[in-house]
């Protein structure tokens, strides 16, 4: 008897909403207008994320946002949520958010090496695409210091020696990699590559310093060759300047002077005809 007059209850509240249903308008539901913009708004539909999210203008999504980043949870837990974030961003090659994303990971300080490795690996590769090979370098060298043989950081590693040119970095890395992964093919590539980019390198310092001797001598000897002297005051005697003398040293010396504002010298091949005919006969001092 009880039963039935709590059916009865139940189907009366029934009978009351259903009425109050059909007599009110619905409240809540999309507006004709705009239907799509606030289908939009609704985080399961969601063609992309805003990048940032207001609460007032999107609390689904700032409520699903609070429950993934809760602080309450475990640092290794936030982190890893972090990572994937990243990894996210990375797909879609976004890489300015995936490093942000991945930094805030490394801010959480989980007690998980490995996580934390993958979290400098990650954000090497999104650093790399973004032309900072620094910054990627710093990022791998501190992933192999949590994970020696971690071989994506040191893919990442050789790749960042090559772009900046630091080619024998780039063999060492490619050798230590090869020695975990003998069959690695991006660092067999990579090690053939910077081998050969690093031995053109060498040849072309040496040929830079062969040719920069040759114009050293080249300038030695020109300046053994040619004779610089100046008349004194009288014209009576010549006096020769030593090739490794200054302006101001010859014209501080008490026998030269300068006429009409300009400095005058001789200078002339020592073993030329010119110079030995022109010498003939005149004295010449040295100039101390």
């Amino acid at each position: 008897m009880e039963r039935q007059e709590q059916d009865a209850g139940s189907d009366d509240a029934m009978d009351s909403f259903l009425e109050k249903f059909q007599s009110q308008p619905y409240r809540g539901g999309f507006h004709e207008d705009q239907w799509e913009e606030e289908f939009e708004k609704i985080p399961l539909f969601m063609k992309k994320a805003p990048s940032e999210i207001d609460p007032q203008e999107n609390p689904d999504l700032a409520c699903l946002q609070s429950i993934i980043f809760d602080e309450e949870r475990s640092p290794e837990e936030q982190a890893r949520t972090f990572k994937d974030e990243g990894n996210d961003y990375f797909k879609e090659k976004d890489y300015k958010k995936a490093v942000i994303s991945y930094t805030e990971g490394l801010k959480k300080k989980c007690a998980d090496p490995d996580l934390n490795a993958v979290l400098y690996s990650n954000r090497a590769a999104a650093q790399y695409y973004l032309g900072n090979f620094r910054s990627a370098l710093n990022d791998v060298t501190a992933a192999r210091k949590l994970k020696p043989c971690h071989l994506k950081a040191i893919v990442r590693g050789a790749l960042c020696h090559l772009e900046l040119k630091n080619y024998v970095e780039a063999v060492n890395w490619c050798d230590e990699g090869l020695q975990i992964d003998a069959t690695e093919k991006k660092l067999l590539e990579m090690r053939a590559k910077a081998d050969k980019l690093k031995r053109t390198e060498q040849r072309d310092i040496r040929k830079a310093k062969l040719k920069e001797k040759k114009e050293q001598n080249q300038n030695e000897a020109l300046l053994q060759a040619i004779m610089v002297y100046f008349e004194d005051g009288d014209r009576s005697e010549l006096y020769r300047v030593p090739p490794n003398s200054t302006l101001l040293q010859v014209l501080q010396h008490p026998r030269y002077f300068v006429k009409a504002l300009t400095p005058a010298f001789l200078v002339c091949v020592g073993s030329s005809a010119f110079c030995r005919n022109y010498l003939r006969g005149r004295k010449v001092r040295q100039v101390k």
